[in-house]
């Protein structure tokens, strides 16, 4: 283990992991009790269509992934308002367009650069760039979510109270949409836009199954994705093969232990 440190790519990926154990798990906390998980996949999907445009015009991927991946986020809280009986087609919408553009763009053979490191995750292509673009999109992410944190937390478990609270409910919803966004583009280099979802939304089931409150809750969930990042990352270098599959299989295992202790200690008070 101390020999990995002594290596600079693996510096760079297990910075990169300690920050996004941190964002995807605090802002997934709402996402799931808000029933939005699947809010994620959707971006995660759009943030490929982001990766192909910075490939093929040669800008950052880190950076236009962000970007179209917020676009897409503000897209959905739109559509909302014209699909209020029928939102589980908005992201069915987005996810289409989304794939449509990287498809198009990936498969024109214009793309500069090894689209499948960001499908799959990659420990060896973080570069100081790209480390320095995750901790100063994570370091904002948050800020934000430290600031919003009461009014977000009243807003996942009544959001009309909210309203009449006089919170502006559909500005905070954005924000929170703009957050998913961030935290999927400052983890698709490690995780891998295949999986990245998973990162949101598994350690919180994790964490959840432990029948804390809710700040114990997100405090678990920080742990477990931790846990499940570094774990899979160090796999991933000995495996050798992508830290996205290791990454997702170690939270599922983590899940999997949980509930199994959850279900013999339940026995044995019993």
């Amino acid at each position: 283990m101390l020999q990995l440190l002594h290596l600079s790519f693996m510096q760079n990926a297990l910075i990169s992991s300690v920050l996004i154990s941190i964002l995807c798990p605090s802002i997934g906390i709402f996402l799931v009790l808000k029933r939005y998980s699947m809010v994620g996949d959707t971006l995660a999907h759009s943030s490929f269509a982001g990766v192909a445009i910075g490939l093929v015009f040669g800008f950052s991927p880190i950076i236009t992934s962000f970007i179209f991946t917020t676009l897409c986020a503000v897209f959905i809280e739109i559509l909302k308002t014209y699909y209020k009986q029928y939102s589980d087609l908005i992201l069915p919408i987005v996810l289409t367009f989304s794939v449509g553009i990287a498809i198009t763009l990936t498969s024109s053979g214009m793309a500069q650069g090894n689209i499948e490191s960001f499908l799959f995750g990659s420990i060896l292509t973080v570069s100081k760039g790209d480390l320095y673009t995750i901790l100063f999109i994570s370091i904002i992410s948050v800020i934000l979510l430290c600031v919003l944190y009461e009014k977000l937390v009243y807003i996942t478990f009544d959001e009309d109270g909210a309203k009449i609270a006089q919170i502006n409910v559909k500005f905070i919803n954005y924000l929170l949409s703009i957050l998913t966004g961030a935290a999927i583009s400052v983890s698709i280099r490690i995780i891998g836009i295949l999986v990245v979802s998973s990162m949101i939304a598994v350690p919180v089931a994790t964490s959840m199954q432990l029948g804390k409150g809710f700040k114990k809750t997100l405090i678990f969930s920080v742990i477990f994705g931790f846990i499940d990042v570094v774990t899979g990352l160090i796999s991933s270098y000995y495996l050798n093969c992508a830290p996205g599959g290791t990454i997702a299989l170690t939270s599922v295992f983590v899940l999997v232990l949980v509930l199994v202790f959850k279900q013999l200690v339940t026995q044995k008070s019993s």
